[in-house]
């Protein structure tokens, strides 16, 4: 008996040491691997980034492996760049954040028989690629209409915007209560047709600079017109009363002031389309309109720098470098934002947001949205960033799905290059590829 029992505690004491002997080989032969994998990416990311043609402007590059949480390489990656569209990763981090799982489109309280509305900032209400017109069947519905457009404090444009972009369809005034996207879409079936058509003898076809008067809702439009054309209008109470009257053949008034009684959300079609929209297409309307409709989820009071700052003072705290953000597109050059910055948010997002979903949002490299004609995984996507461009820059960040099955989280930006953006980019993509093939 006793004989039985020693021989089960050695041999449970061999299994035991077995084990752990098994487990620190694993573990050292993991970490030397990982060592080897860092070594490696530092080695070919430091090589590529000797090149010519990125020593001649400003790079910045941060390589992140949230699994292990370790940093496998940075350059300048708490340096300050202008991020171009970029910004829209912080855009979308405050969507996830703030709004619900569908978009709040109105604001609106009865009293007797009368119905005040207020938008809330939601850029979908027929617009030409969501046409949503779930608002107006509610609004025809109502008997007296009464709209509140003063809750909208931001301006029409945000600061660091190019004056002379106002005439180009990504570039659309910001508004409380936005429709058909802030654009005139202008096509041509037989004759020139515009929607919304209340714009239809607003066109002229005689040539000129812009594609619209600086200051008055006249289009500048050729009679030999191709492709569908959007061109912004230039928006004000007036002309909202007008279009909401045209759709909904009721009468609107505009009122200087809501009643202090309960207010009713009307919902719209889902947050994450707009978003994906937003990411796929850089679109700079719906990423500023996000920002104003997530200011609607704090308050009445829709502004762009409310959201902003209560984002930077409450979930954002612990970012090291804060950076200068003043829009939610990335159009204005006023933004400031580190490689290191980007990484922590994405790294957020890819913590609290299903993975599935969260990386659905992203375009992805050699298929869908911004990179489908870059970044080809030749033939398993390795991928999926939000891309950032304006004169001289460009920038990249998201995550990076290596061969070994590993995701990793980059923030790749380049400032103030004078080569063609196509060049940098066939370096980028150079430096990307290695690291896919060496963690």
């Amino acid at each position: 008996m006793i004989f039985k029992k020693t021989y089960v505690k050695s041999y449970k004491a061999i299994f035991y040491n077995t084990y752990r002997l098994t487990l620190k080989i694993f573990i050292f032969s993991f970490l030397a691997s990982c060592a080897t994998s860092k070594s490696k990416i530092t080695k070919v990311a430091t090589n590529k980034l000797e090149t010519s043609l990125f020593k001649n402007h400003f790079v910045g590059l941060k390589v992140y492996d949230p699994a292990s949480k370790k940093t496998l390489f940075e350059k300048n990656s708490t340096k300050y760049f202008t991020p171009a569209s970029n910004t829209k990763i912080f855009t979308l981090y405050t969507t996830l954040k703030l709004l619900p799982e569908y978009s709040p489109l109105l604001k609106y309280a009865v009293k007797g028989n009368t119905t005040y509305i207020q938008g809330t900032g939601n850029p979908t209400i027929v617009h030409p690629y969501f046409k949503d017109d779930t608002a107006i069947e509610f609004l025809k519905k109502q008997k007296n209409i009464m709209l509140y457009l003063n809750n909208f404090t931001s301006d029409k444009f945000g600061g660091g915007w190019a004056w002379e972009d106002f005439d180009t369809y990504f570039s659309p005034e910001r508004g409380g209560l936005p429709l058909y996207g802030n654009v005139v879409t202008a096509y041509k079936k037989g004759e020139i047709e515009t929607y919304p058509s209340y714009f239809k003898d607003s066109v002229s076809r005689r040539p000129h600079s812009f594609k619209r008067d600086l200051v008055k809702n006249i289009f500048y439009i050729s009679p030999n017109l191709r492709d569908t054309l959007e061109v912004p209008f230039k928006t004000s109470s007036k002309l909202t009363k007008e279009l909401l009257e045209a759709e909904t053949s009721n009468k609107v008034t505009v009122t200087k002031s809501f009643p202090s009684i309960k207010k009713t959300i009307l919902y719209g079609i889902a947050t994450d389309s707009i978003a994906k929209r937003m990411m796929y297409t850089s679109d700079n309307f719906l990423a500023e309109q996000l920002l104003i409709m997530a200011s609607s989820t704090l308050s009445d009071t829709l502004n762009t720098n409310k959201t902003i700052n209560y984002i930077l003072k409450t979930d954002l705290a612990d970012l090291e470098e804060q950076p200068r953000w003043v829009d939610g597109s990335g159009l204005s050059r006023y933004n400031l934002f580190t490689p290191a910055s980007f990484v922590d948010v994405l790294d957020k997002m890819y913590t609290e947001v299903p993975r599935d979903r969260l990386l659905s949002l992203f375009p992805v490299g050699g298929i869908s949205g911004t990179l489908k004609n870059w970044y080809k995984g030749n033939p398993t996507p390795y991928i999926y960033a939000k891309s950032g461009s304006l004169g001289n820059n460009y920038s990249l960040s998201g995550y990076l799905i290596t061969k070994s099955g590993k995701t990793l989280i980059f923030s790749f930006m380049n400032n103030h290059f004078k080569t063609k953006t196509s060049d940098v980019k066939k370096e980028m993509e150079a430096v990307l590829e290695l690291i896919r093939d060496n963690y």
